[in-house]
């Protein structure tokens, strides 16, 4: 398995500036709230070195606005002077408890599932102190996913391909509890690994590196600092993995239902 560093997750303060957005044909109603973003100064989207989605990849712009207790994530950011485009953008409510539905049933956010992406990516911090304690995001080629449904925690799908004997959206799989942790070639890749015994790794989106942690620009700690590379879990084979209690398949419709 090979790990991807490029999703930042900014924090912004009461000093943040918020704008305002045009949705592009990326925004999905009445799946994708639009509302205004909280935009750091100094910041970037995914794979890119500020706002600007030159890449014209996924550009995700994930901002934690900690006086508010809100985290914000669009797909597809981009920012170009007083020019402000994006696709989905979802927010969440961080001193919520949000139901088996989220933010609703059929309904996706900035990542396909319908998940909150910042909540399941892994940072050079949390290796530095030893402990990653939550799932760790997780992804497949669409190809790769069955088609037509997805399991909870899922309350959506992308566009999944494969047939029935494939993994669906929202599957959560396991590192087996007697995988030699020893063979990994550093401490932090060890730290992961017990996160994915732990607590396991849910499918989230499609493409094609499995795993996605966060970048290294805006944090304390770096991840050559931790001995992690995108290559650090590549020993890490697929019979290595177990379903964890998978539960009834949904069928993917993509009418969404929004929760209050």
């Amino acid at each position: 398995m090979r790990i991807d560093f490029s999703i930042e997750v900014l924090q912004a303060d009461a000093t943040t500036p918020f704008r305002t957005f045009t949705p592009t044909a990326d925004f999905y109603t009445p799946d994708c709230d639009h509302v205004p973003f909280p935009v750091p100064p100094g910041g970037a989207i995914e794979g890119e070195t500020g706002y600007q989605c030159v890449s014209n990849g996924d550009c995700h712009l994930i901002v934690v606005h900690r006086p508010t207790k809100t985290l914000y994530e669009m797909w597809r950011a981009n920012i170009v002077g007083s020019t402000f485009t994006g696709g989905c953008a979802a927010v969440w409510d961080l001193t919520r408890s949000y139901p088996a539905t989220l933010r609703g049933d059929q309904c996706t956010s900035a990542d396909a599932a319908g998940f909150p992406m910042a909540a399941m990516l892994f940072s050079a911090d949390e290796v530095a102190s030893g402990a990653i304690n939550h799932a760790i995001r997780f992804i497949l080629p669409n190809s790769r996913m069955r088609s037509g449904v997805y399991v909870r925690p899922a309350t959506h799908a992308g566009g999944p391909t494969g047939g029935a004997n494939l993994p669906p959206y929202g599957v959560r799989f396991r590192l087996r509890s007697d995988f030699p942790l020893a063979s990994l070639p550093s401490e932090g890749a060890r730290v992961i690994a017990r996160a994915m015994q732990r607590y396991g790794m849910i499918l989230s989106d499609g493409g094609n590196i499995a795993l996605t942690a966060q970048s290294d620009r805006f944090t304390t700690h770096k991840w050559t600092e931790v001995g992690v590379d995108s290559h650090s879990l590549t020993a890490l084979q697929v019979t290595d993995m177990e379903v964890v209690g998978m539960g009834a398949t949904i069928p993917l419709t993509y009418d969404c239902v929004r929760n209050p």
